[in-house]
């Protein structure tokens, strides 16, 4: 590795570090510090698709087990309970997480996950697919106003987010597998949000698979199909290839939640601690998500590898 490509570092550091500044005054948030470890059973875990492994620890001091995090989605939801935020305030964090049971690291996949993980409350009446369309648009014009910041804004970007739902979308590519549909459709409009991951579609399948207990991919919306939850995806011309930049959606209720883990056979978990005050309404409702940190700067930055912007290579 070259010096001139160390330089990518410090213009990824830039750009993360402006993203960060838009993405708090565009959804009122805190930078609050995350946490590297959650105890072990306090239903705190990320649980991801229900099948990764998580790395795990024995402090010695507490006698007690800890899981290195997947994701914050829990923690944030009670650290905002936790603080009494109102409704349009919430907390962003920079984490890092370990998922080393990742099947295949490629060029868009490492053992080390960077995100800005980050929640904001709603009131109840705010659990809308509009929300949730306005909550994205917001994060994107946040990528975009800190790309042009920087310099590294394309004209070959997407202006605004296209949105599709995910039986739409196979009703459209009716042969193609999810990720091929995912291609097609964002190589068509640059900037893609695909609604509803998670669920069943009409076909039996699913687009993708979803934990039970923080995103909402079982109710009803407004446009009469299924979901408040989606992902963000943008076209990247190196890697020839849809590149997904953020997994997101608005929070279950207590009653969602337990049809959702009813679904996938993890009724259990409702004996967690976690869950047991999200049950007894303890939590507030809420909208959240993690924004890759990485996946951004190889976007903006053009590179093939997210080696390239993330710690280089000793």
């Amino acid at each position: 590795m070259s010096i001139a490509q160390l330089k990518i570092h410090s213009q990824s550091y830039a750009i993360k570090h402006e993203i960060t500044k838009q993405l708090c005054e565009k959804l009122n948030l805190a930078i609050v510090q995350a946490p590297l470890i959650v105890p072990a059973d306090s239903g705190l875990q990320d649980t991801l698709s229900g099948h990764e492994r998580p790395v795990s620890l024995e402090v010695r001091a507490e006698q007690q087990r800890y899981e290195v995090v997947h994701s914050l989605a829990k923690w944030k939801r009670a650290i905002l309970a936790k603080y009494h935020a109102q409704p349009g305030e919430g907390v962003i964090t920079h984490m890092l997480a370990l998922r080393p049971d990742e099947e295949v690291l490629s060029a868009r996949h490492s053992v080390q996950v960077d995100q800005w993980d980050w929640e904001q409350v709603l009131a109840p009446e705010m659990r809308t697919l509009m929300t949730l369309r306005k909550t994205v648009e917001l994060i994107y014009t946040a990528i975009k106003s800190a790309a042009k910041v920087t310099g590294h804004w394309s004209e070959s970007y997407a202006d605004k987010v296209f949105f599709i739902h995910s039986e739409e979308l196979r009703e459209m590519f009716p042969k193609l597998s999810a990720k091929q549909r995912e291609k097609e459709i964002t190589r068509m409009h640059k900037a893609v949000f695909i609604i509803g991951i998670g669920g069943e579609l009409s076909d039996g399948q699913k687009h993708d698979d979803r934990a039970a207990d923080y995103d909402d991919w079982t109710s009803l919306n407004e446009d009469g199909r299924y979901g408040l939850n989606g992902d963000l995806l943008v076209w990247h011309d190196g890697l020839d290839d849809a590149l997904e930049l953020s997994s997101m959606g608005i929070r279950v209720t207590p009653e969602v939640m337990v049809k959702q883990l009813e679904l996938k056979g993890g009724l259990p978990s409702l004996d967690l601690p976690w869950h047991r005050q999200l049950v007894a309404g303890e939590f507030p409702a809420t909208i959240g998500g993690g924004i890759g940190q990485s996946r951004v700067a190889m976007w903006l930055l053009q590179q093939e590898h997210i080696q390239h912007v993330q710690a280089p290579a000793a």
